[in-house]
């Protein structure tokens, strides 16, 4: 990857290249939530030497460049679709199992891991929140985005919140609970490592949970990062 990281935004970069993602996730660099920071800033927060994220950075291999695998060249309205079709549809199908697996490590390894039920708890509050928090992007807010992206520029969408940057202040923090959520579970767990006595669904849930958390944090970037931008320009257009 040959670029100049001086200007940049985490989250630009990793709009730009997705395959950033991987490397910032190794650092622990927050590219989502924390998309805003500078290469310089976000360091600094993980206390990561940021030469060493530069090189590793740089060291990606060029790859050709097309319109169609940038991000931020897409249409609210296909970003939206790619948003629903591959990270909604994620978590609605993955909620239901981990939970299962985790009650049931509760129930069977509780006693000897007594975290599983903290671990399982917050688990459920992410659930929950992010099924609600989905409903009002599908409900709401994505259909006001959509409106903006189709309404004549001499016209207005109808917007029942006065400004799109008001559902997008809620969106963005509850993309911090849930991050933070997830945080506590990855300490929790060692970074979901399993326990030298782990049985097979120990090691399931544990490879389901840091995948879950990978998903939502390219889930919450393309939103923080790319779609909610483009709403704010569109409206201001």
């Amino acid at each position: 990857m040959n670029t100049s990281f001086e200007r940049a935004t985490v989250g630009e970069i990793v709009a730009a290249d997705f395959r950033t993602a991987r490397v910032f996730e190794e650092f622990g660099i927050d590219f989502c939530c924390g998309g805003r920071q500078s290469i310089a800033e976000a360091c600094e927060n993980a206390a990561i030497d940021q030469q060493t994220v530069e090189c590793a950075l740089r060291a990606l291999p060029p790859v050709a460049e097309q319109a169609d695998h940038d991000v931020t060249r897409w249409s609210p309205d296909r970003l939206i679709e790619h948003i629903l079709t591959n990270h909604h549809a994620y978590i609605r199908a993955t909620l239901p199992s981990i939970g299962r697996q985790l009650a049931k490590l509760v129930e069977v390894h509780g006693r000897s891991h007594p975290e599983l039920t903290c671990i399982a708890a917050s688990f459920d509050l992410v659930s929950r929140d992010l099924l609600q928090h989905m409903m009002k992007e599908e409900r709401v807010l994505f259909p006001y985005i959509r409106e903006l992206a189709l309404t004549n520029r001499r016209e207005f969408a109808h917007s029942p919140f006065g400004t799109v940057a008001n559902p997008i202040r809620m969106m963005e923090r509850e993309h911090r609970d849930a991050g933070d959520a997830l945080r506590l579970i990855r300490e929790l767990t060692n970074g979901y490592v399993p326990p030298a006595d782990g049985c097979a669904t120990y090691r399931v849930c544990l490879a389901q949970l840091a995948e879950f958390e990978r998903d939502l944090h390219r889930h919450v970037h393309l939103e923080n990062n790319v779609l909610f931008p483009k709403a704010v320009e569109l409206e201001r257009a």
